[in-house]
């Protein structure tokens, strides 16, 4: 993208955004080993902007903030008396109109100090059809879900509509959503985009826009979308940019899109380091590593336990399962509506033992969440921190412990290092009791146990794709049609040896079969595709390919 290009939003002179001249990149400090001297540096954080116009000072309570009369109230409905810092520091200067740049922590309050000053700003006003007044973008269906929750009292109490986009649902029911109207919006960049492309959605109006979690927006991939939508909301509008870390990707957004912004920064990791307990638990092979998670799965209380991919999950659950242990999974695999099936499970008791890829690390919010195991350790320490970030919040206490092999205690080393956490470490074999005093970890009962596997619901449409119309009946005297159901998807299925039929369709994609002695036919596709089958022996029909993916 050309500079000239960007949008072009006044900042008052003197206004200076600049790269950290880091300290932390310097030599390393005395009595530090030769490994530490060769240890990469951390990624460098740039220094944060200058305001120029001064912030206004905090408050000591909600009361003494300029808001409509009816958030006052609900806060005190919802049991939310005080201000967190974080609240405290920026909602004086957001319900005023500043931009704002905020890094701290997942849990430290940072949705009711966004979510407040957006909702008493846009109180009052009616959003035309497909026409929001204020935008919230995040990067996960799981965040924008708690977010949504989050917010849903307050904007009712204001008289505001609420309005979540998010892939994996219907595209089509949430266009319906918003030419209804809906003054705020959360979004993830991807399906807004799409709906943005239908003309489902236009974001001139926009004059109140929040990025939350933009440093995770960036990891993921949805800088070009994010930079997209921002060009397209209110110009002279009010920004938010929140992020639990600062690096240059975020350096770009600050420096595009925020003006003479309030600056508001708490280091994530000393929020980490106060309120959380930090176990590196070094374990001797991955055998002994599965028998250690296994016996803390089974612990008289909830945990989160993190693997590295899909099908680890789907394993280590199975495995838990037998154990006795009642167990799900949660990861990218699984369709919006069981991803959201498993988390009601779990805060409602159903699953003790949350088995998540890195798709929970964010948005996820579970009360009283003490222990979060790490079985397979992150790749970086940002993503340390936000997989930590699902205990400990809003000031609670809690434990992360993390899982390490022989092979992996250097790189672990470094990862501390970087997260700026001084763990505790301790070998740890699955029958010691000194596990069983960090986590809780006891012996499972050993009978299997079964959970309910959400079921998928009708699959989501494309984005941007009309519903394909189904082709007319041919009109035929000769052979009867083949009876057919269609219980995930659409296909065509198997004919009667001398005519045609349609039936049920096969999992995915689509496939051509070889055709029988004096006929033709086509091989029918699987359950969320279409396709043809095998023809008869004596005539054309159209018959099933066979067994699905």
């Amino acid at each position: 993208m050309n500079r000239s290009e960007r949008p072009v939003r006044k900042r008052p002179a003197g206004t200076r955004v600049t790269s950290r001249a880091s300290s932390r990149a310097a030599a390393p400090a005395k009595g530090a080993g030769k490994s530490a001297a060769r240890r990469p540096a951390a990624p460098q954080e740039f220094t944060l902007p200058e305001t120029i116009t001064p912030a206004l000072p905090a408050v000591q309570a909600f009361g003494e903030l300029d808001m409509p009369a009816a958030l006052l109230k609900t806060l005190d409905a919802q049991g939310v008396t005080e201000p967190f810092p974080i609240q405290a520091a920026t909602l004086p200067n957001t319900l005023a109109g500043r931009d704002v740049l905020g890094r701290g922590r997942t849990g430290s309050g940072k949705t009711l100090a966004f979510g407040l000053a957006l909702l008493a700003r846009t109180a009052g006003r009616r959003a035309a059809p497909k026409a929001p007044l204020a935008l919230v973008l995040v990067p996960t269906r799981e965040l924008a879900q708690q977010v949504t929750d989050a917010l849903a009292p307050y904007a009712t109490s204001v008289q505001l509509r609420l309005a979540t986009v998010v892939g994996g649902m219907s595209i089509n029911k949430q266009a319906g959503t918003l030419r209804r109207g809906a003054e705020v919006l959360v979004a993830t960049p991807g399906r807004l985009i799409d709906l943005v492309e239908r003309g489902d959605c236009r974001l001139d109006e926009v004059s109140v826009t929040v990025l939350d979690e933009a440093d995770q927006m960036a990891d993921m991939g949805f800088m070009p979308q994010v930079t997209a939508l921002m060009k397209q909301v209110e110009p002279g509008g009010q920004r938010m940019l929140f992020s639990a870390t600062l690096d240059k990707n975020i350096d770009r957004l600050v420096r595009m899109f925020l003006t003479d912004p309030v600056v508001h920064s708490v280091d994530p990791s000393a929020g980490a380091v106060t309120t959380m307990e930090h176990h590196v638990l070094h374990v001797a092979d991955e055998t002994d590593k599965k028998a250690v998670a296994v016996r803390i799965a089974a612990r008289d209380g909830r945990v989160i336990l993190f693997v590295d991919t899909k099908r680890s999950a789907d394993r280590f659950t199975k495995r838990l399962l037998a154990s006795g242990v009642p167990a799900a999974a949660l990861h990218g695999g699984r369709s919006q509506p069981q991803r959201n099936r498993t988390l009601d499970q779990f805060k409602n008791g159903q699953v003790t033992a949350l088995v998540a890829t890195n798709v929970a690390a964010r948005g996820i919010h579970v009360d009283d969440l003490d222990l979060v195991v790490n079985v397979d350790p992150p790749v970086d320490h940002k993503d340390y921190l936000h997989r930590g970030g699902r205990t400990a919040r809003a000031g609670e206490s809690g434990s992360v412990v993390t899982l390490v092999l022989p092979e992996q205690r250097r790189e672990m080393t470094r990862l501390m290092a970087d997260a700026g956490i001084e763990p505790r470490t301790a070998r740890i074999k699955s029958s010691d009791e000194e596990l069983a005093r960090l986590t809780g970890a006891r012996e499972p009962s050993g009978v299997a146990v079964t959970i309910e596997v959400p079921q998928p619901a009708a699959p989501a449409e494309k984005s941007g794709t009309a519903s394909r119309r189904r082709r007319p009946a041919r009109r035929r005297t000769d052979a009867p049609r083949a009876s057919h159901t269609e219980p995930v998807g659409r296909g065509r299925a198997q004919g009667e040896p001398a005519g045609r039929g349609r039936a049920q369709g096969e999992p995915t994609g689509r496939g051509r079969a070889q055709g029988e002695s004096k006929g033709r036919g086509r091989a029918q596709g699987e359950p969320t595709g279409r396709g043809r089958a095998q023809g008869g022996s004596a005539g054309r029909s159209r018959a099933r390919r066979g067994g699905g993916a």
